[in-house]
This record gives structure tokens, sequence and C-alpha cells, in this order.
């Protein structure tokens, strides 16, 4: 009896293990509802705001959140099917649009101290934290000598 319950174990112990994601890989990218959640209760939590303007966020991000996600499919989409890569420069210059959509959505419902506050403090804690050495400004000279 106690071969069969160890058996058991074992067994299920070694599914579980398989039916998770691998680690560092499968990310999945969050829908637009629930990308405008974590901001809404960021929101919520930050200011206390009415319910109605609540839904207004709600419902303008989601808007803005599919539209973006439609836009880079398109994007992907052009380069799986070996239409070139999109300039980064563009892409870049694409961004900053979807980023300024989305601070005009929150500055038509939060007041300007609100605003302030969100845009100084809760959003940047709410971007992921760089790996250490990423990023800087070298160019490949690792020693930082010169010649």
């Amino acid at each position: 009896m106690k071969k069969i319950t160890l058996l058991v174990i074992l067994i299920s112990s070694a599914a579980i293990s398989f039916a998770q994601p691998p680690a560092g890989g499968g990310f999945q990218r969050r829908t637009p509802a629930e990308r405008a959640a974590v901001i809404h209760q960021k929101l919520d939590s930050a200011f206390k705001l009415e319910a109605v303007k609540l839904i207004m966020i709600d419902t303008a991000l989601t808007v803005l959140y599919r539209k973006q996600d439609a836009r880079m499919q398109e994007v992907r989409d052009m380069m799986m099917n070996g239409g070139g890569s999109m300039d980064r420069e563009a892409l870049r210059e694409e961004m900053q649009k979807w980023n300024g959509a989305q601070e005009e959505i929150l500055k038509a419902v939060l007041t300007t101290e609100q605003f302030t506050i969100w845009k100084d403090q809760i959003l940047p804690s709410m971007r992921p934290a760089r790996p250490a050495g990423a990023g800087g400004s070298g160019g490949g000279n690792w020693r930082g000598g010169g010649n």
C-alpha cells in the first residue's frame, strides 16, 4: 500500500512539473483587458477614484490596447511573411504615439496633481527592471581602454 501511495505521489509530481511552462520562456503578453485592469488597480489604490472615472479609463485603455495589439500583429505578420523589418526609429516613434495616447486618456480623467503622481511615481514602478548590465553606452570595447 505504501508503494502504491509513493508511486501515485511521484507520478503526480512529475505530471505537475511537466505542466509548468519552461523557465525564461513561454512568455505570454497580457490581453488588453488585463493590461487595463493593472492600471485600474494602481489608480484605484492610489487615488480612490469614482467608479464612473475608473470605467471611463478601463474602456478607453482597452480600446487603445486593442488597436495597439492589432498594429503590432500587423508588424509581426509583415516580418514573418518576408516583408522585412520595420525601421527601429519608426517603431519607437509609433510606440511613443501609443504612450502619448495613454497619457491623454489619463489626463482627461485625473486631476493635474493625480496625473503628476501617476507619471512620476506610479508609472516608473510598473516598468520591468532591467537586468544588470543591460543598456548602457558601450561601444563593444569592454575593457574601457583606447586602442
